[in-house]
């Protein structure tokens, strides 16, 4: 069974779990209108940080380098939107995480020397079809 999968099958019910035992401590109305407001707050924060690193990308291109750490950071950025979309603490946390800048760059950096070794791995490797 893939990891993915596994994830796809298990956060929904941990959510679900999480959002139940919430409700019944501050009541459902209350965890309804905290669900909802991370996701509105989520949305205004994923816009303004992505606007930010959309210049970054921007100067990095004027200045004639590659933008590759500000291009994942984008799609980090991307992810974190989606996440605090999705109804859940949760995930909520998660997406905050990978929002704000100072706990984005250490993240940021263990998805670009995990790229970078899979690329490596990936290099030696020749795919031949044979017909």
């Amino acid at each position: 069974m893939s990891r993915l999968f596994l994830l796809f099958l298990t956060l929904p019910l941990v959510e679900l779990y999480l959002l139940i035992r919430v409700g019944r401590v501050i009541g459902a109305g209350w965890t309804v209108a905290l669900v909802v407001l991370t996701a509105v707050v989520g949305a205004a924060l994923a816009k303004a940080e992505g606007l930010r690193t959309l210049a970054a990308i921007q100067s990095a291109l004027v200045a004639g380098r590659m933008p590759t750490e500000e291009l994942v950071e984008g799609a980090m950025i991307l992810v974190a939107g989606v996440v605090l979309l999705t109804p859940g603490f949760l995930t909520d946390a998660a997406g905050l995480l990978i929002l704000f800048p100072p706990t984005r760059r250490p993240i940021r950096r263990w998805l670009l020397d995990w790229l970078r070794r899979r690329a490596q791995l990936q290099a030696g490797i020749i795919d031949v079809d044979f017909w």
